[in-house]
C-alpha cells in the first residue's frame, strides 16, 4: 500500500508487528528501523497500535482515549495538518500572559533594588535578546518534523544529547491560592496546579494547543483590571535610578534573570510546530512566535515592576504592599491591589491568575515528557503520556520544599536556565549559520543515523569551555566569579555568566568543530 506522501508500506497484522515505542524507534540507529518506518525516518501514526506487550497495549488504550501516542518519532508529512499561525502565536501568548511573568518583573525592585526606568530598559532589552532563539528554533519544527531535543543531535551528535521550571510556577500559583484563603496550605495549591496541568498534557499536542488558544483571554482581562486598579490607587513610585558601578551590578543580575525566563522555551521551541507542513514559511513562523512572546512578556513584567515599586516606597516602612508581599508573596502583592477596592471579586480575579499558571506549565510538562525519551532506548519504551505523569510527580516534589523560599528559588533557577541555554544556543548558532550555512546544510533523514551525525566531541568540549566562562561570570549567593566581581559592587558584583558562557562556547566550538570535521569528515 502507499499513503498520500507516496511512501509505500505493507499492511500487516497489528499485534504481530513491533510497536515503535517499545523498540525505541527515534532512538535506535537507522539500520535497526522496522520495515514500516519510512525511508526518511518518519513513523506513521497507525504503527503505534502495533505489538503485544504491556506498553503496546497501553498505546492502543491511549489511542482509544484520543491521547497523543507519538513521542520523539519523526512526524510524516501526510500527518502534518496544523496550518494555523494563530495556533503558534496563541501557544506562546497564553504561556507568557501569566502571573509567573508578573513575578519576574517584581524581582527588579524587590531582589535587585533597581529603579523603575533602569528596570524597564532591562526588561525590554533582555527579553528581545532572549526570545530570538525560541523564534528561530520554532521555524525548525515544520522543516524537520522533529522535537527540539532530537534536533540537537545535528549539533551535539548522537551521544552528546544523551524539571524544575514547572516547580517554580506551581509555587507562584500556590501563593496566589494561599493569599485568597490562608487556610489552604501551599502544598495543596501546588497539587491543584500540578494535577490540572497533568490532565491537559496527558492528552498531548492538540489538547495543549486548544487550551492555549483560549486561556490567555480571561488572564489578559484580569491583568488589565489589575493595571486599572493600581493606576487609580496612585501608589506607583518612580524609584530613583542609580548610576555607575552601583547600577551596573543590579542591572546585569536582573538582566540575567529576565534573559533566563525569556529564553527558557528554547529547549523545546520546535515541539509545538512539528505538525505544521514542511513548506510552512520560516519567516511567518518566526514572526508569529515573536509576537506571541514579546507582547505578554513586556506587558506582564513591566506591570510587575510597576506594582513592586509601591512596596519599596520609603514614606511608610513597611507599607501595606510590603507587608502583604512578606506574608503571601506574589499573591499577597496582587491582593494588596485588588482586595481593598474589589472585595470578593478581587479574590475571584486572583484565583483566575493562579489558574493561569497552568498555561505556563503545559509546555514545560508536555516537553519534559518528550525530553525524557531522548535519554535512551529504555526511556523510549515508556509511552509519552506515562512520562507526563512521572514528571508531574517529580516537579510537585521539588515545588513543595521550595514554597517558603520562592525569591531565591526563582532567581537561582532562572540564572541557571539562562547559563546553560546561552551555551546551547551559542553552539547551535555557530553550527547552523557558519558550518551548515542555514537550512540547506541539513539532511533531516539523518536524525537517527549516528554515522551521518557529528561525533559530538566538538560540541561537548565547547560546552565544557562555556561552563568555564559561566563560572567566571556568575553571581550567586554561594559563589561569585572573579569577572562578576568587577561588574558591580561587592560582595556580589554583577552577573555576566550567560554572556561569558555563550562567548566562550561559541568561540571554542568554531575551533573544535573545524578540527572535528577534518578528522571525521562529518
Amino acid at each position: 500500500m502507499s499513503n498520500s506522501s507516496g511512501h509505500s508500506y505493507e499492511l500487516k497484522d497489528v499485534e504481530k508487528q513491533p510497536n515503535p515505542t517499545t523498540i525505541g524507534v527515534g532512538d535506535i540507529p537507522s539500520e535497526e528501523r522496522p520495515s514500516y518506518v519510512y525511508s526518511d525516518g518518519a513513523v506513521p501514526g497507525e504503527t503505534f497500535n502495533y505489538g503485544e506487550g504491556v506498553f503496546a497495549k497501553a498505546q492502543r488504550w491511549a489511542g482509544k482515549m484520543k491521547i497523543e501516542q507519538r513521542g520523539i518519532e519523526r512526524v510524516p508529512e501526510d500527518e502534518r495538518h496544523d496550518t494555523s499561525m494563530l495556533n503558534v502565536s496563541t501557544m506562546w501568548f497564553s504561556a507568557n500572559m501569566v502571573v509567573s511573568s508578573f513575578a519576574i518583573g517584581v524581582l527588579g525592585p524587590q531582589l535587585f533594588y533597581t529603579g523603575f526606568v533602569d528596570g524597564l530598559l532591562v526588561i525590554i532589552f533582555f527579553n528581545l535578546l532572549g526570545i530570538f532563539s525560541v523564534c528561530l528554533f520554532s521555524s525548525f519544527g515544520p522543516v524537520f518534523g522533529l522535537r527540539q531535543m532530537v534536533l540537537s543531535r545535528f549539533w551535539f551528535g548522537w551521544w552528546g544529547v544523551k524539571l524544575s521550571w514547572s516547580a517554580v510556577n506551581s509555587i507562584v500559583g500556590a501563593q496566589l491560592i494561599n493569599a485568597v484563603n490562608p487556610h489552604v496550605p501551599g502544598w495543596a495549591g501546588i497539587l491543584i496546579i500540578g494535577i490540572i496541568t497533568a490532565g491537559i498534557c496527558t492528552f498531548g499536542y492538540k489538547i495543549v494547543h486548544i487550551y492555549e488558544f483560549w486561556s490567555w483571554i480571561p488572564t489578559t482581562i484580569i491583568f488589565f483590571i489589575l493595571l486599572g486598579e493600581f493606576a487609580k490607587s496612585g501608589d506607583f513610585t518612580n524609584l530613583s535610578l542609580e548610576t555607575g558601578k552601583a547600577a551596573m551590578g543590579p542591572v546585569l543580575s536582573f538582566g540575567a534573570t529576565i534573559f533566563g525566563f525569556a529564553t527558557g522555551w528554547t529547549s523545546y521551541a520546535a515541539d509545538y510546530t512539528v505538525y505544521h507542513p514542511s513548506n510552512t514559511s520560516k519567516r511567518k513562523t518566526f514572526f508569529w512566535t515573536w509576537i506571541g512572546l514579546i507582547v505578554p512578556l513586556l506587558f506582564t513584567e513591566i506591570l510587575g515592576l510597576a506594582v513592586a515599586t509601591a512596596a519599596n516606597r520609603s514614606e511608610t516602612d513597611p507599607n501595606s504592599y510590603q507587608i502583604a508581599y512578606n506574608e503571601a508573596g506574589i499573591g499577597g502583592l496582587i491582593g494588596a491591589v485588588l482586595f481593598p477596592p474589589l472585595g470578593n471579586f478581587g479574590r475571584f480575579c486572583v484565583i483566575i491568575l493562579a489558574l493561569s499558571i497552568i498555561a505556563n506549565n503545559c509546555p514545560n510538562l508536555y516537553s519534559v515528557s518528550l525530553t525524557a525519551q531522548i535519554t535512551g532506548r529504555w526511556a523510549m519504551k515508556i509511552p509519552r503520556f506515562i512520562w507526563t505523569i512521572v514528571a508531574t510527580a517529580v516537579y510537585i516534589a521539588i515545588a513543595i520544599p521550595g514554597y517558603d523560599h520562592f525569591e531565591s528559588y526563582l532567581e537561582n533557577f532562572m540564572n541557571f536556565i539562562g547559563y546553560w541555554l546561552a551555551i546551547y544556543q551559542s553552539i547551535a548558532f555557530v553550527d547552523h549559520f557558519w558550518f551548515r550555512r542555514g537550512f540547506k546544510g541539513y539532511n533531516p533523514a539523518d536524525y537517527d543515523n549516528p554515522k551521518a551525525l557529528p561525533p559530538g566531541i566538538a560540541a561537548i568540549a565547547a560546552f565544557c569551555v562555556g561552563i568555564c566562562g559561566m563560572v567566571l561570570g556568575m553571581s550567586q549567593v554561594w559563589f561569585t566569579g572573579p569577572i562578576a566581581l568587577t561588574a558591580g559592587p561587592a560582595p556580589f558584583g554583577g552577573d555576566v555568566g550567560f554572556e561569558l558562557g555563550a562567548a566562550f562556547a561559541g568561540t571554542s566550538y568554531l575551533v573544535f568543530r573545524t578540527i572535528e570535521k577534518k578528522m571525521f569528515g562529518r
